[in-house]
């Protein structure tokens, strides 16, 4: 019997909802923090409300979106790693055709949102969608996939400027350089979790990569991603409230060593989940900083 025919309504809506991760929502958030600070930094303060909108909206909309790519992508791999085995598409319990049509009417809807900003926001977003659809298959061949993670989370900084101010600065690239360096030390304490089923069938992460030296790796680049912060705040003269919430970021990414050293997949799963607080931290010291400085 064919499990997504026999589904009511209200069964049906609750698997959509599942397969965005709706009621997981440290993954959209953990795209937003960086994207607002790009917002505020870019306005010099508060971006207005049609730009907070079309951007927090469409980070939602994009990030879940690019939940039913990866589970489109992955729905023959998610079977064998015991956290995701039961994950709507790979259960059975909803069908490929569902999972793309999902995806794309996230996708178009978020692409209305950036129709209403600028030509150069739009263009932008063309590359932000490719890699979305790029790299859930970059597991199967390239060493280091959260990279490519990395450069399709960071797309809302660029895409934040260009929408204030038609161009990319040069403290874009310190922003995205943080970004990235970010989203691989989170992310790769995510890939700790599932490590052991990745090596049996085969899949490429940064966890598997780095080895014995994903610790000292994740740690590593919790620190170049704060330093690149740090710069990005001096080329847009941030002031001390700025720098002081990139210390109490710090202070929470020494506090994931604490549960990552062990590698235990509980406490590496808790760190990765922790992260959008290091986020918000960040983007609370650039609002407070552009508001005393007003």
């Amino acid at each position: 019997m064919n499990t997504a025919a026999t589904l009511s309504l209200r069964d049906r809506w609750s698997l959509y909802l599942d397969l965005i991760r709706w009621d997981r929502p440290q993954g959209w958030l953990l795209l937003l923090w960086p994207t607002l600070m790009a917002l505020w930094m870019a306005a010099g303060g508060f971006p207005g409300w049609h730009l907070l909108t079309v951007f927090t909206l469409g980070t939602i909309l994009m990030r879940s979106a690019g939940c039913a790519v990866n589970d489109f992508a992955d729905k023959d791999i998610d079977r064998h790693v015991e956290r995701t085995a039961q994950r709507p598409l790979t259960s059975g319990r909803i069908s490929v055709k569902e999972v793309v049509l999902i995806g794309v009417v996230l996708a178009l809807v978020s692409f209305a949102l950036v129709l209403t900003t600028n030509a150069y926001t739009v263009a932008l977003s063309f590359g932000a969608l490719a890699v979305t659809i790029v790299y859930p298959f970059t597991k199967r061949f390239f060493a280091m996939p959260q990279a490519v993670l990395g450069v399709a989370y960071a797309f809302g900084i660029p895409m934040a400027f260009t929408a204030v101010l038609n161009e990319i600065p040069p403290v874009v690239g310190w922003l995205l350089a943080g970004k990235l360096a970010w989203v691989i030390a989170y992310d790769t304490e995510y890939a700790m979790v599932d490590r052991n089923d990745d090596l049996k069938i085969g899949i490429r992460t940064s966890a598997i990569t780095l080895g014995r030296f994903d610790v000292a790796g994740v740690m590593s680049l919790y620190a170049v991603c704060i330093a690149c912060w740090w710069q990005a705040g001096q080329l847009t003269g941030m002031g001390w409230v700025y720098d002081l919430s990139l210390l109490v970021a710090a202070a929470q990414a020494l506090y994931h060593y604490t549960l990552i050293k062990g590698r235990e997949r509980l406490a590496c799963f808790q760190a990765f989940r922790l992260n959008h607080w290091l986020g918000l931290t960040v983007w609370v010291g650039v609002v407070a900083d552009l508001a005393l400085r007003g």
